[in-house]
């Protein structure tokens, strides 16, 4: 039982001392004292409470004393890492810009994190400018024939414009844009092929980098390929269209010349009909004047004579066929 109160009070005392040295972490208060950083044990104790790591705090404030930045506070540390924002990377953008001579203020840099931009990389930008490639921009000459650009954006960081300012895609957006201006305004393909420095000139002069995070240092075409003629190929489609057009219109007279054919055979036969209707009737008419006494058997006779002759004549002057030509004159 001894041994065992004794092995009790040793593990205790392990617990103790670890719930001790964590709270009251006397290292880090002695590695910030020799660094030359002046904070009391009691603020570190009061950060665990606060659950600020005071690792974090300690380091950010050593890196910033052998920096020789001023003005760093331990409460605007505590207050950034509070809020969401990364002290480490807010403390290694201040010592780089300070280091290259650029403006960055403290309350800047914190801005610049809490809104989720990457502030040591954007000071990084600043020093050292960012390529940027376009996709393929496609546009058209005014002579229809169709251009294939590739373009390098190089731009720098705008420190002043990283909060609230567009970012890389409105930058390549723009470029695109003018791009396919500069070459839409061009009177053939050659000229754009012959001198290629003309667009970047044009889309330089128009300001694309205002508004946005960043700064455009220059425009580079890298390639230009030849693409299609469209202003054939449109030419070619509203010839097809137009000759459909032409198509639909003939099929629709046509149509409509069938449907009056298609009438007018109607309107024959109909007019066929009442003649043979009437034809019906004249026996029947010549009965009957003959029964009344109107129609004698001598005016019968000279009818039929004159029916016959006009039958003859009718043959003799019908069309002549190969048979008749191949009969002599003499009727032999």
């Amino acid at each position: 039982m001894m041994e065992f109160g004794i092995f009790a009070t040793i593990i205790a005392i392990i617990i103790g001392l670890a719930i001790f040295f964590y709270y009251v972490p006397l290292m880090l208060w002695f590695s910030a004292l020799v660094s030359g950083v002046h904070i009391s044990l009691v603020q570190l104790v009061l950060m665990r409470i606060r659950k600020v790591p005071p690792s974090t705090i300690v380091q950010a404030l050593i890196e910033a004393h052998k920096a020789g930045l001023q003005g760093i506070q331990r409460d605007e540390l505590e207050a950034h890492y509070l809020a969401g924002g990364d002290v480490q990377k807010v403390v290694h953008a201040l010592v780089s810009a300070s280091k290259a001579n650029i403006n960055l203020s403290f309350q800047m840099a914190t801005a610049i994190d809490l809104a989720g931009r990457d502030v040591f990389e954007a000071v990084q930008m600043s020093v050292n400018p960012k390529v940027i490639d376009t996709p393929p921009v496609t546009a058209v000459a005014k002579n229809g024939i169709q251009l294939i650009a590739k373009a390098r954006v190089t731009v720098r960081a705008n420190i002043k414009q990283l909060v609230g300012g567009a970012g890389e895609e409105t930058v390549l957006a723009r470029v695109g844009e003018g791009i396919v201006s500069s070459i839409g305004s061009a009177e053939s393909h050659e000229s754009v092929l012959e001198n290629p420095d003309s667009i970047s000139k044009v889309v330089l002069s128009k300001g694309l980098d205002s508004g946005t995070a960043f700064e455009i240092l220059s425009i580079d075409i890298a390639d230009i390929d030849v693409g299609k003629n469209i202003g054939a190929a449109l030419q070619i489609d509203q010839a097809n269209a137009d000759k459909n057009i032409a198509q639909a219109k003939a099929e629709e007279r046509r149509a409509m010349a069938v449907a009056v054919e298609q009438e007018m055979k109607a309107k024959a036969q109909e007019a066929r009909a009442r003649v043979i209707e009437a034809e019906a009737q004249v026996p029947q008419a010549m009965a009957e004047a003959f029964r009344n006494g109107n129609l004698g058997i001598m005016d019968y006779q000279r009818y039929k004579n004159m029916e016959a002759d006009t039958s003859m004549r009718q043959a003799i002057a019908g069309p002549v066929t190969s048979a008749d030509k191949k009969k002599p004159l003499n009727g032999e």
